[in-house]
């Protein structure tokens, strides 16, 4: 993920390995983690039961916040493309019957929007 992009605020994708040995200890018995992301200092992570936001506090980082989202607490989500001359694609979630979307992320061009479509769709519509 290019500086430029974390500035603006778009997530990179983040490879399982890296994932599985920085937060594996935050995984149920029989859970793999399927796609991850990070931003900044923050990183959000799809695995195969739940979504999980990590979000970083504080100057010294020291205080982090853990937030599991079960797919089945998920009513509905968007994905929107970037366009040509734009640098990101924006994936948006509501949470149970909410009116505004309870989570928005954006992407940098790196990350494949239909991969992260694709897991949001398999785990929320069984």
């Amino acid at each position: 993920m290019g500086l430029f992009s974390a500035i603006m605020g778009n997530a990179g994708a983040v490879n399982q390995e890296t994932l599985r040995r920085d937060f594996g200890k935050l995984l149920a018995e029989g859970e793999e983690i399927e796609l991850g992301f990070k931003l900044i200092r923050d990183t959000f992570i799809f695995t195969s039961k739940r979504l999980i936001l990590i979000e970083v506090q504080g100057l010294t980082g020291s205080k982090v916040e853990y937030l599991s989202i079960s797919y089945k607490s998920i009513s509905r989500f968007s994905v929107e493309t970037a366009g040509t001359f734009e640098l990101d694609a924006e994936l948006k979630i509501w949470v149970s019957s909410e009116q505004e979307p309870s989570i928005r992320k954006k992407f940098n061009k790196a990350v494949n929007v239909y991969e992260v479509q694709k897991v949001l769709a398999l785990h929320i519509l069984k």
